[in-house]
Protein backbone atom coordinates (compact mmCIF):
# COMPACT_ATOMS: atom_id res chain seq x y z
CA UNK A 1 0.00 0.00 0.00
CA UNK A 2 2.84 2.39 0.83
CA UNK A 3 4.31 1.78 -2.63
CA UNK A 4 1.00 2.86 -4.22
CA UNK A 5 0.87 6.01 -2.11
CA UNK A 6 4.41 6.92 -3.17
CA UNK A 7 3.53 6.24 -6.80
CA UNK A 8 0.49 8.57 -6.55
CA UNK A 9 2.59 11.34 -5.02
CA UNK A 10 5.24 10.90 -7.71
CA UNK A 11 2.67 11.20 -10.50
CA UNK A 12 1.04 14.22 -8.85
CA UNK A 13 4.42 15.97 -8.75
CA UNK A 14 5.32 15.41 -12.42
CA UNK A 15 1.79 15.90 -13.77
CA UNK A 16 1.27 19.18 -11.93
CA UNK A 17 0.57 22.15 -14.21
CA UNK A 18 3.20 24.13 -12.33
CA UNK A 19 5.96 21.54 -12.87
CA UNK A 20 7.15 22.94 -16.18
CA UNK A 21 6.75 26.58 -15.15
CA UNK A 22 8.71 26.21 -11.93
CA UNK A 23 11.29 23.71 -13.22
CA UNK A 24 14.10 26.27 -13.44
CA UNK A 25 13.38 27.51 -9.92
CA UNK A 26 13.29 23.90 -8.64
CA UNK A 27 16.72 23.23 -10.18
CA UNK A 28 18.13 26.38 -8.60
CA UNK A 29 16.68 25.38 -5.22
CA UNK A 30 18.20 21.88 -5.55
CA UNK A 31 21.67 23.34 -6.11
CA UNK A 32 21.13 25.79 -3.26
CA UNK A 33 20.04 22.89 -1.02
CA UNK A 34 23.15 20.89 -1.93
CA UNK A 35 25.29 23.94 -1.16
CA UNK A 36 23.66 24.35 2.26
CA UNK A 37 24.05 20.62 2.88
CA UNK A 38 27.77 20.84 2.13
CA UNK A 39 28.11 23.73 4.61
CA UNK A 40 26.30 21.71 7.31
CA UNK A 41 28.55 18.68 6.73
CA UNK A 42 31.67 20.89 6.76
CA UNK A 43 30.65 22.60 10.00
CA UNK A 44 29.76 19.28 11.65
CA UNK A 45 33.12 17.79 10.66
CA UNK A 46 35.12 20.72 12.09
CA UNK A 47 32.95 21.35 15.14
CA UNK A 48 35.20 19.19 17.32
CA UNK A 49 38.28 21.31 16.55
CA UNK A 50 36.30 24.54 16.91
CA UNK A 51 35.10 23.56 20.38
CA UNK A 52 38.61 22.50 21.38
CA UNK A 53 40.00 25.93 20.47
CA UNK A 54 37.15 27.86 22.07
CA UNK A 55 37.07 25.73 25.24
CA UNK A 56 40.57 24.23 25.59
CA UNK A 57 39.97 23.10 29.19
CA UNK A 58 36.72 21.21 28.50
CA UNK A 59 35.70 18.08 26.65
CA UNK A 60 34.09 19.09 23.29
CA UNK A 61 31.39 16.48 23.84
CA UNK A 62 30.53 18.01 27.21
CA UNK A 63 30.44 21.53 25.75
CA UNK A 64 28.10 20.46 22.93
CA UNK A 65 25.79 18.69 25.40
CA UNK A 66 25.33 21.96 27.30
CA UNK A 67 23.93 23.68 24.21
CA UNK A 68 21.67 20.86 22.99
CA UNK A 69 18.73 22.14 25.04
CA UNK A 70 18.82 25.36 22.98
CA UNK A 71 19.05 23.31 19.79
CA UNK A 72 15.87 21.39 20.69
CA UNK A 73 13.90 24.55 21.55
CA UNK A 74 15.15 26.62 18.61
CA UNK A 75 14.43 23.79 16.16
CA UNK A 76 10.90 23.50 17.53
CA UNK A 77 10.48 27.27 17.13
CA UNK A 78 11.87 27.39 13.57
CA UNK A 79 9.97 24.32 12.37
CA UNK A 80 6.72 26.11 13.17
CA UNK A 81 7.52 28.47 10.29
CA UNK A 82 9.72 26.34 8.05
CA UNK A 83 8.46 22.77 7.97
CA UNK A 84 5.65 21.92 5.59
CA UNK A 85 3.59 19.10 7.03
CA UNK A 86 3.23 16.20 4.55
CA UNK A 87 -0.30 16.12 3.26
CA UNK A 88 -2.00 14.23 0.49
CA UNK A 89 -5.46 14.40 -1.04
CA UNK A 90 -7.15 11.79 1.14
CA UNK A 91 -10.75 12.43 0.11
CA UNK A 92 -10.70 10.03 -2.89
CA UNK A 93 -8.92 7.42 -0.76
CA UNK A 94 -11.53 7.52 2.00
CA UNK A 95 -14.18 6.18 -0.34
CA UNK A 96 -11.98 3.22 -1.28
CA UNK A 97 -11.29 0.00 0.65
CA UNK A 98 -8.11 1.39 2.18
CA UNK A 99 -7.48 1.24 5.89
CA UNK A 100 -7.34 4.60 7.63
CA UNK A 101 -4.42 3.29 9.63
CA UNK A 102 -2.44 2.75 6.40
CA UNK A 103 -3.04 6.36 5.34
CA UNK A 104 -2.03 7.66 8.77
CA UNK A 105 1.09 5.47 8.87
CA UNK A 106 2.10 6.71 5.41
CA UNK A 107 1.73 10.39 6.33
CA UNK A 108 3.74 9.96 9.53
CA UNK A 109 6.35 7.76 7.86
CA UNK A 110 6.82 10.27 5.07
CA UNK A 111 7.35 13.05 7.59
CA UNK A 112 10.12 11.06 9.31
CA UNK A 113 12.31 11.30 6.18
CA UNK A 114 11.77 15.02 5.70
CA UNK A 115 14.60 17.37 4.77
CA UNK A 116 14.78 18.82 8.28
CA UNK A 117 15.31 15.43 9.91
CA UNK A 118 17.99 14.44 7.41
CA UNK A 119 19.71 17.83 7.83
CA UNK A 120 20.32 17.10 11.52
CA UNK A 121 21.97 13.78 10.65
CA UNK A 122 24.27 15.48 8.13
CA UNK A 123 25.47 17.67 10.99
CA UNK A 124 25.77 15.17 13.83
CA UNK A 125 27.08 12.13 11.90
CA UNK A 126 30.28 13.92 10.71
CA UNK A 127 30.80 15.16 14.28
CA UNK A 128 30.35 11.60 15.59
CA UNK A 129 32.81 10.29 12.99
CA UNK A 130 35.43 12.75 14.23
CA UNK A 131 34.74 11.60 17.80
CA UNK A 132 35.45 7.99 16.84
CA UNK A 133 38.63 9.12 15.05
CA UNK A 134 39.82 10.75 18.29
CA UNK A 135 39.34 7.55 20.27
CA UNK A 136 35.82 7.89 21.66
CA UNK A 137 34.09 4.49 22.20
CA UNK A 138 32.28 3.38 19.03
CA UNK A 139 29.34 1.89 20.95
CA UNK A 140 28.74 5.08 22.95
CA UNK A 141 29.00 7.31 19.88
CA UNK A 142 26.74 5.07 17.76
CA UNK A 143 23.99 4.91 20.38
CA UNK A 144 24.38 8.67 20.94
CA UNK A 145 23.61 9.22 17.24
CA UNK A 146 20.56 6.96 17.61
CA UNK A 147 19.46 9.09 20.58
CA UNK A 148 19.93 12.30 18.58
CA UNK A 149 17.85 10.95 15.70
CA UNK A 150 15.15 9.84 18.15
CA UNK A 151 15.10 13.40 19.57
CA UNK A 152 14.80 14.76 16.01
CA UNK A 153 11.79 12.49 15.42
CA UNK A 154 10.26 13.70 18.70
CA UNK A 155 10.64 17.28 17.50
CA UNK A 156 9.15 16.30 14.15
CA UNK A 157 6.05 14.68 15.66
CA UNK A 158 5.58 17.38 18.31
CA UNK A 159 5.56 19.90 15.47
CA UNK A 160 2.61 17.96 14.02
CA UNK A 161 0.59 18.71 17.14
CA UNK A 162 1.62 22.32 17.81
CA UNK A 163 2.07 23.61 14.24
CA UNK A 164 -1.34 25.26 14.09
CA UNK A 165 -1.17 26.72 17.59
CA UNK A 166 0.12 30.26 17.96
CA UNK A 167 -0.01 29.81 21.74
CA UNK A 168 2.54 26.98 21.50
CA UNK A 169 4.79 29.23 19.43
CA UNK A 170 4.67 31.99 22.04
CA UNK A 171 5.36 29.50 24.84
CA UNK A 172 8.38 28.00 23.08
CA UNK A 173 9.73 31.45 22.18
CA UNK A 174 9.26 32.64 25.76
CA UNK A 175 11.07 29.59 27.15
CA UNK A 176 14.05 30.26 24.86
CA UNK A 177 14.25 33.92 25.92
CA UNK A 178 13.79 33.11 29.63
CA UNK A 179 16.42 30.35 29.66
CA UNK A 180 18.92 32.53 27.81
CA UNK A 181 18.22 35.44 30.16
CA UNK A 182 18.67 33.25 33.25
CA UNK A 183 21.91 31.89 31.85
CA UNK A 184 23.22 35.31 30.74
CA UNK A 185 22.62 36.97 34.11
CA UNK A 186 23.88 33.94 36.06
CA UNK A 187 20.57 33.26 37.82
CA UNK A 188 20.46 29.69 36.48
CA UNK A 189 23.35 28.05 34.65
CA UNK A 190 21.22 26.40 31.98
CA UNK A 191 24.14 24.64 30.29
CA UNK A 192 25.30 23.19 33.60
CA UNK A 193 21.75 22.08 34.43
CA UNK A 194 20.80 20.44 31.12
CA UNK A 195 24.32 19.49 30.01
CA UNK A 196 24.59 16.37 32.20
CA UNK A 197 21.19 15.19 30.94
CA UNK A 198 22.21 15.26 27.28
CA UNK A 199 25.75 14.09 28.03
CA UNK A 200 24.25 11.09 29.80
CA UNK A 201 22.94 9.91 26.41
CA UNK A 202 26.58 9.45 25.41
CA UNK A 203 28.05 8.41 28.74
CA UNK A 204 25.44 5.74 29.52
CA UNK A 205 24.52 3.85 26.30
CA UNK A 206 21.44 2.23 27.88
CA UNK A 207 19.78 5.68 28.15
CA UNK A 208 19.18 5.51 24.40
CA UNK A 209 15.90 3.82 25.33
CA UNK A 210 14.55 7.09 26.80
CA UNK A 211 14.50 9.20 23.57
CA UNK A 212 13.50 6.13 21.52
CA UNK A 213 10.49 5.48 23.78
CA UNK A 214 9.58 9.19 23.68
CA UNK A 215 9.72 9.11 19.87
CA UNK A 216 7.45 6.05 19.78
CA UNK A 217 4.98 7.72 22.15
CA UNK A 218 4.97 10.88 20.02
CA UNK A 219 4.36 8.73 16.92
CA UNK A 220 1.45 6.86 18.51
CA UNK A 221 -0.16 10.08 19.75
CA UNK A 222 0.03 11.53 16.22
CA UNK A 223 -1.22 8.28 14.71
CA UNK A 224 -4.26 8.26 16.95
CA UNK A 225 -4.90 11.94 16.23
CA UNK A 226 -4.71 11.48 12.43
CA UNK A 227 -6.75 8.27 12.36
CA UNK A 228 -9.57 9.96 14.27
CA UNK A 229 -9.59 12.79 11.72
CA UNK A 230 -9.79 10.58 8.63
CA UNK A 231 -13.53 10.57 7.98
CA UNK A 232 -15.13 11.55 4.70
CA UNK A 233 -17.95 13.55 6.30
CA UNK A 234 -15.45 15.36 8.54
CA UNK A 235 -13.27 16.30 5.56
CA UNK A 236 -16.26 17.50 3.56
CA UNK A 237 -17.65 19.61 6.36
CA UNK A 238 -16.88 23.29 6.00
CA UNK A 239 -14.55 24.63 8.63
CA UNK A 240 -16.09 27.12 11.01
CA UNK A 241 -14.30 29.49 13.29
CA UNK A 242 -15.50 31.86 15.92
CA UNK A 243 -15.38 35.34 14.48
CA UNK A 244 -12.93 37.68 16.15
CA UNK A 245 -14.34 41.09 16.94
CA UNK A 246 -11.13 43.04 16.33
CA UNK A 247 -12.59 45.99 14.43
CA UNK A 248 -9.46 48.18 14.52
CA UNK A 249 -11.76 51.17 14.81
CA UNK A 250 -8.82 53.55 15.28
CA UNK A 251 -7.93 53.14 11.59
CA UNK A 252 -11.10 55.05 10.61
CA UNK A 253 -9.43 58.34 11.47
CA UNK A 254 -7.29 57.90 8.35
CA UNK A 255 -10.32 58.23 6.06
CA UNK A 256 -10.30 56.23 2.82
CA UNK A 257 -6.79 55.02 3.57
CA UNK A 258 -7.98 53.52 6.87
CA UNK A 259 -9.91 50.77 5.07
CA UNK A 260 -6.74 49.52 3.40
CA UNK A 261 -4.77 49.79 6.62
CA UNK A 262 -7.42 47.69 8.33
CA UNK A 263 -7.17 45.01 5.63
CA UNK A 264 -3.37 44.94 5.82
CA UNK A 265 -3.27 44.65 9.61
CA UNK A 266 -5.84 41.84 9.61
CA UNK A 267 -3.97 40.04 6.83
CA UNK A 268 -0.66 40.28 8.71
CA UNK A 269 -2.16 38.98 11.94
CA UNK A 270 -4.29 36.17 10.49
CA UNK A 271 -1.83 34.56 8.07
CA UNK A 272 1.27 32.60 8.94
CA UNK A 273 3.47 33.94 6.15
CA UNK A 274 2.79 37.62 6.84
CA UNK A 275 2.97 37.08 10.59
CA UNK A 276 6.37 35.46 10.10
CA UNK A 277 7.62 38.68 8.50
CA UNK A 278 6.86 40.53 11.75
CA UNK A 279 8.65 37.94 13.92
CA UNK A 280 11.65 37.84 11.60
CA UNK A 281 11.90 41.64 11.60
CA UNK A 282 11.85 41.76 15.40
CA UNK A 283 14.49 39.04 15.67
CA UNK A 284 16.81 40.94 13.32
CA UNK A 285 16.97 43.78 15.84
CA UNK A 286 19.67 41.66 17.52
CA UNK A 287 21.58 41.31 14.24
CA UNK A 288 23.78 44.27 15.14
CA UNK A 289 25.24 42.42 18.12
CA UNK A 290 27.05 40.08 15.73
CA UNK A 291 29.06 43.03 14.37
CA UNK A 292 29.17 45.56 17.20
CA UNK A 293 30.68 43.02 19.60
CA UNK A 294 33.48 42.00 17.19
CA UNK A 295 36.65 44.12 17.17
CA UNK A 296 37.41 43.03 13.61
CA UNK A 297 34.52 45.21 12.36
CA UNK A 298 35.45 48.25 14.44
CA UNK A 299 37.11 50.06 11.51
CA UNK A 300 34.67 48.85 8.84
CA UNK A 301 32.42 51.91 8.89
CA UNK A 302 30.50 50.96 5.69
CA UNK A 303 29.43 47.78 7.51
CA UNK A 304 27.61 49.97 10.05
CA UNK A 305 25.75 51.67 7.18
CA UNK A 306 24.68 48.23 5.99
CA UNK A 307 23.44 47.44 9.50
CA UNK A 308 21.53 50.73 9.70
CA UNK A 309 19.77 50.26 6.37
CA UNK A 310 19.17 46.57 6.99
CA UNK A 311 17.89 46.67 10.57
CA UNK A 312 15.61 49.71 10.18
CA UNK A 313 14.36 48.48 6.80
CA UNK A 314 14.03 44.75 7.34
CA UNK A 315 10.22 44.80 7.33
CA UNK A 316 10.30 47.28 4.44
CA UNK A 317 12.27 44.75 2.40
CA UNK A 318 10.59 41.52 3.51
CA UNK A 319 7.03 42.79 3.30
CA UNK A 320 7.38 45.56 0.74
CA UNK A 321 9.03 43.50 -2.00
CA UNK A 322 5.81 41.45 -2.40
CA UNK A 323 3.43 44.40 -2.70
CA UNK A 324 0.77 44.00 -4.11
CA UNK A 325 1.15 40.20 -4.39
CA UNK A 326 -0.04 39.88 -0.77
CA UNK A 327 -3.49 40.89 -2.07
CA UNK A 328 -3.28 38.71 -5.18
CA UNK A 329 -6.25 36.52 -4.20
CA UNK A 330 -8.63 39.50 -4.44
CA UNK A 331 -6.60 42.04 -6.42
CA UNK A 332 -8.72 41.66 -9.56
CA UNK A 333 -11.86 42.33 -7.51
CA UNK A 334 -10.30 45.49 -6.07
CA UNK A 335 -9.31 46.75 -9.50
CA UNK A 336 -12.87 46.24 -10.79
CA UNK A 337 -14.28 48.49 -8.08
CA UNK A 338 -14.24 52.24 -7.73
CA UNK A 339 -11.29 52.07 -5.36
CA UNK A 340 -8.74 54.93 -5.31
CA UNK A 341 -5.46 53.28 -6.25
CA UNK A 342 -3.51 56.20 -4.81
CA UNK A 343 -5.04 55.61 -1.36
CA UNK A 344 -4.22 51.92 -1.64
CA UNK A 345 -0.54 52.66 -2.26
CA UNK A 346 -0.50 55.40 0.36
CA UNK A 347 -1.75 52.95 2.98
CA UNK A 348 1.09 50.54 2.10
CA UNK A 349 3.60 53.37 2.39
CA UNK A 350 2.19 54.43 5.77
CA UNK A 351 2.32 50.87 7.15
CA UNK A 352 5.95 50.45 6.06
CA UNK A 353 6.83 53.91 7.44
CA UNK A 354 5.54 52.90 10.86
CA UNK A 355 7.68 49.75 10.71
CA UNK A 356 10.81 51.79 9.90
CA UNK A 357 10.18 54.12 12.84
CA UNK A 358 9.53 51.21 15.21
CA UNK A 359 12.66 49.37 14.07
CA UNK A 360 14.75 52.51 14.57
CA UNK A 361 13.40 52.95 18.10
CA UNK A 362 14.31 49.33 18.85
CA UNK A 363 17.89 49.95 17.67
CA UNK A 364 18.40 52.96 19.97
CA UNK A 365 20.07 50.80 22.70
CA UNK A 366 22.97 50.34 20.28
CA UNK A 367 24.04 53.83 21.37
CA UNK A 368 25.89 51.88 24.08
CA UNK A 369 28.50 51.08 21.42
CA UNK A 370 28.88 54.73 20.45
CA UNK A 371 26.90 57.76 19.37
CA UNK A 372 28.11 57.27 15.81
CA UNK A 373 26.11 54.00 15.64
CA UNK A 374 22.94 55.83 16.65
CA UNK A 375 23.61 58.60 14.11
CA UNK A 376 24.15 56.08 11.28
CA UNK A 377 20.94 54.23 12.20
CA UNK A 378 19.04 57.53 12.29
CA UNK A 379 20.33 58.59 8.87
CA UNK A 380 19.56 55.13 7.48
CA UNK A 381 16.01 55.28 8.85
CA UNK A 382 15.44 58.66 7.18
CA UNK A 383 16.79 57.28 3.90
CA UNK A 384 14.48 54.27 4.15
CA UNK A 385 11.50 56.56 4.82
CA UNK A 386 12.15 59.00 2.02
CA UNK A 387 13.85 56.98 -0.72
CA UNK A 388 13.50 53.24 -0.23
CA UNK A 389 9.73 53.25 0.37
CA UNK A 390 8.97 54.85 -3.05
CA UNK A 391 11.57 52.54 -4.65
CA UNK A 392 10.02 49.41 -3.14
CA UNK A 393 6.52 50.48 -4.19
CA UNK A 394 7.72 51.19 -7.74
CA UNK A 395 9.29 47.75 -8.08
CA UNK A 396 6.06 46.26 -6.76
CA UNK A 397 4.38 47.18 -10.05
CA UNK A 398 6.46 44.43 -11.70
CA UNK A 399 5.11 41.70 -9.40
CA UNK A 400 2.88 39.31 -11.31
CA UNK A 401 3.17 36.11 -9.30
CA UNK A 402 0.43 35.01 -6.96
CA UNK A 403 1.05 34.34 -3.25
CA UNK A 404 -0.90 31.77 -1.26
CA UNK A 405 -0.88 33.02 2.32
CA UNK A 406 -1.80 29.60 3.69
CA UNK A 407 1.52 28.05 2.71
CA UNK A 408 4.69 27.82 4.81
CA UNK A 409 6.43 31.21 5.11
CA UNK A 410 10.09 30.15 5.09
CA UNK A 411 11.66 28.21 2.25
CA UNK A 412 8.63 29.16 0.16
CA UNK A 413 9.66 30.76 -3.15
CA UNK A 414 6.07 31.44 -4.21
CA UNK A 415 5.73 34.98 -5.55
CA UNK A 416 9.50 35.27 -6.10
CA UNK A 417 10.78 36.51 -9.44
CA UNK A 418 13.79 38.40 -10.80
CA UNK A 419 12.31 41.58 -9.32
CA UNK A 420 13.05 40.39 -5.77
CA UNK A 421 16.73 39.93 -6.63
CA UNK A 422 17.16 43.17 -8.60
CA UNK A 423 15.55 45.24 -5.87
CA UNK A 424 18.56 44.60 -3.58
CA UNK A 425 20.71 46.92 -5.72
CA UNK A 426 18.77 50.20 -5.22
CA UNK A 427 17.41 49.43 -1.76
CA UNK A 428 20.56 48.12 -0.08
CA UNK A 429 23.50 48.63 -2.42
CA UNK A 430 22.93 52.28 -3.42
CA UNK A 431 22.74 53.83 0.09
CA UNK A 432 25.79 51.85 1.23
CA UNK A 433 27.71 53.07 -1.84
CA UNK A 434 26.69 56.70 -1.19
CA UNK A 435 27.63 56.45 2.47
CA UNK A 436 30.99 54.81 1.70
CA UNK A 437 31.99 57.43 -0.89
CA UNK A 438 31.23 60.43 1.36
CA UNK A 439 32.72 58.70 4.40
CA UNK A 440 36.10 58.17 2.75
CA UNK A 441 36.18 61.42 0.75
CA UNK A 442 34.93 63.73 3.53
CA UNK A 443 33.88 62.31 6.92
CA UNK A 444 31.41 60.08 8.70
CA UNK A 445 29.32 63.08 9.77
CA UNK A 446 28.93 64.23 6.16
CA UNK A 447 28.05 60.70 5.01
CA UNK A 448 25.28 60.49 7.63
CA UNK A 449 24.09 64.00 6.68
CA UNK A 450 23.89 63.05 2.98
CA UNK A 451 21.72 59.98 3.75
CA UNK A 452 19.52 62.11 6.00
CA UNK A 453 19.11 64.89 3.42
CA UNK A 454 18.25 62.40 0.66
CA UNK A 455 15.63 60.89 2.94
CA UNK A 456 14.15 64.29 3.80
CA UNK A 457 14.05 65.30 0.11
CA UNK A 458 12.30 62.04 -0.77
CA UNK A 459 9.81 62.61 2.03
CA UNK A 460 9.19 66.18 0.81
CA UNK A 461 8.49 64.85 -2.70
CA UNK A 462 6.21 62.12 -1.36
CA UNK A 463 3.05 63.27 -3.13
CA UNK A 464 4.73 63.67 -6.51
CA UNK A 465 6.46 60.30 -6.24
CA UNK A 466 3.24 58.53 -5.20
CA UNK A 467 1.42 60.07 -8.18
CA UNK A 468 4.09 58.75 -10.54
CA UNK A 469 3.98 55.31 -8.92
CA UNK A 470 0.17 55.27 -9.12
CA UNK A 471 0.35 55.88 -12.87
CA UNK A 472 2.88 53.06 -13.16
CA UNK A 473 0.45 50.69 -11.39
CA UNK A 474 -2.35 51.76 -13.73
CA UNK A 475 -0.21 50.95 -16.78
CA UNK A 476 0.68 47.52 -15.35
CA UNK A 477 -2.83 46.85 -14.05
CA UNK A 478 -4.02 44.21 -16.51
CA UNK A 479 -0.72 42.34 -16.65
CA UNK A 480 -0.73 42.08 -12.84
CA UNK A 481 -4.33 40.86 -12.78
CA UNK A 482 -3.57 38.17 -15.37
CA UNK A 483 -0.51 37.04 -13.44
CA UNK A 484 -2.29 36.87 -10.09
CA UNK A 485 -5.01 34.67 -11.61
CA UNK A 486 -2.45 31.93 -12.34
CA UNK A 487 -2.70 29.89 -9.14
CA UNK A 488 0.30 27.72 -10.01
CA UNK A 489 2.65 30.57 -10.77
Amino acid sequence: MFKRFINLQWKAFFRSSSFGKGLAMKIVMIFFGLYMLAIVVFFGAFLYEILRKLFPDQNPMWVLSGYLVYWVLIELFLRYFMQKLPVMDVKPLLSMPIKKSSIAHYILGRSSVSWYNILALFFFVPFATVLVYHGYPILNVTLWIVSIFAIVLCINYINFLVNKSDRALYIIGSIIVILYGLDYFGLLLVKDFFGPIFHGLYQYPSTVLIPVILAIIAYLVNFRFLRNKLFLDASLKAKTKAAKTSELAWTRRFGDMGTFLQLDLKMIWRNKRTKAQVFISLLFVFYGLIFYLQDVYANMVPMFAFLGIFMTGIFLTNFGQFIPAWDSSYYSMMMSQNIPLRKYLESKASLISVSVVVMFLLTIPYVYFGWDKLAINFGSALYNLGVNIPVILYFGSFNKKRIDLEKSPIGNMQGTSATQFLIIIPVLGLPILIFTVFNYLVSLEVAVAVLSVLGILGFAMKNKLLNMITEQYRRKKYGMIAGFKEKNS
